[in-house]
């Protein structure tokens, strides 16, 4: 008789006791963006060694290394005073050469030249005119013979000073222009000089090449620069844009070739504190192979880097779009089980009966798992509460809102 009641009594507890409450969500289908990661690296592409051009020593040092430089901001001077004196010898030399051009210009031995030569040909024409006068007289004895031959020697006294001077013209001619060619020569060639020391001169102040952040120097102030040193003075590093390498597998390279998304696909970098890099990235190129050891092509994508947050050499990750799930249904990883091998989930019929359905995972996408078999659109999963059903109970149901109260994204 005891034992008839505790059993009444404990079937009576049993059946007065509330179905249990769980948490569920309502899964729908919906197209499933599937993201990849992969290890990058941050690296400044067009980097640039700063040299001097010409020897000297470090007078000023006009820049602090970490600085943001812009190209034509001077960086160094070094001591101009050898090349300030080459410049003036050089302008010196340079007038000296014009002066003798333009005297040259001047012929003015040419021009006494040519006076000699009209000279002598005025003496010849006298000489010419008072031999014909004579001769009629001497023939009529009217002169004597003496004043006759003085005549014709004079005569030919003259007509030689005139071959003479046309030939000293001629000579002078020819050399006034062999001068003034030399002349010019030498200007072209003291004006090309005084370039060449001008440029020596503007080559002592040492200017920033390109735009970005410089380094430290390697020379102090009082060191010796040389034109053909191995070492650099310092180098400067375009920060805007700043570059990214990363691997993708060789599927992952292919599926990007098919889709036409290589080059337009948005990139997402993932800092090393798991931070989001505020500006979207996209691939400029790759390499030309296939790295055979990994099955891995090197891709080189470009940050806008306006606030110059990202340096060279920083390590992160890119998170990239590499398919999209067509009409597939997600449910939160925390629903899902695993009994013998097989994943399931618990889900509530609309008589709030529990059920035990076996489900097929394609993929995970941040903290859903992508359903290919086992649900559709509709039924009711349960996220919590799992341990205090059995296949077959009643439940009270209630909307799952994920962590904070918010409803878990489908997709990431």
């Amino acid at each position: 008789m005891a034992t008839s009641g505790c059993t009444s009594s404990a079937q009576n507890k049993n059946a007065s006791a509330p179905a249990p409450v769980v948490l569920v969500t309502e899964v729908s289908a919906s197209d499933v963006p599937i993201f990849s990661e992969y290890p990058a690296q941050t690296y400044a592409r067009n980097s640039v060694e700063v040299r001097g051009r010409v020897d000297g020593y470090i007078d000023k040092w006009m820049f602090r290394p970490g600085q943001q430089v812009n190209a034509g901001d001077i960086l160094y001077v070094l001591d101009q005073r050898p090349y300030q004196a080459a410049v003036e010898q050089a302008r010196g030399n340079l007038n000296q050469s014009e002066a003798d051009l333009e005297f040259a210009r001047k012929q003015v031995a040419l021009l006494q030249a040519e006076a000699n030569l009209a000279a002598s040909q005025a003496n010849q024409l006298k000489a010419q005119q008072d031999y014909d006068r004579l001769a009629p007289l001497v023939k009529e004895e009217a002169a004597a013979k003496q004043e006759l031959d003085a005549a014709v020697a004079a005569l030919h006294a003259g007509e030689a000073n005139v071959r003479a001077s046309q030939a000293n013209v001629d000579q002078t001619r020819l050399s006034t222009q062999t001068q003034i060619s030399s002349t010019q020569g030498k200007v072209e060639a003291q004006s090309a000089a005084l370039r060449t020391a001008t440029l020596n001169l503007d080559y002592a102040t040492i200017r920033a090449p390109i735009s970005g952040l410089i380094g430290d120097t390697l020379v102090p102030v009082g060191g010796l620069v040389t034109a053909n040193a191995q070492q650099p003075l310092t180098t400067i590093v375009p920060l805007d844009p700043i570059w990214v390498r990363f691997k993708v597998t060789e599927a992952h390279y292919l599926a990007f070739k098919k889709r036409g998304t290589l080059f337009e696909s948005p990139l997402t970098l993932v800092l090393a504190d798991n931070s989001e890099f505020p500006q979207q990235g996209h691939i400029q190129n790759t390499l030309n192979q296939v790295d055979p050891k990994t099955g891995t092509l090197e891709m080189q994508a470009s940050f806008s880097n306006p606030q110059h947050t990202l340096l060279p050499g920083q390590f992160g990750k890119i998170r990239v779009q590499t398919d999209l799930l067509k009409n597939v249904v997600l449910v939160p990883q925390r629903a899902v089980q695993q009994l013998q091998n097989m994943q399931n989930v618990f889900t509530v019929g609309r008589d709030n009966t529990v059920e035990l359905r076996v489900i097929t995972i394609a993929n995970r996408v941040g903290e859903n798992s992508v359903v290919t078999q086992g649900l559709k659109p509709g039924d009711r999963v349960i996220v919590e509460g799992q341990l205090k059903v059995r296949p077959g109970a009643t439940v009270q149901p209630q909307p799952y809102r994920g962590a904070g109260g918010a409803t878990p994204p489908t997709g990431n």
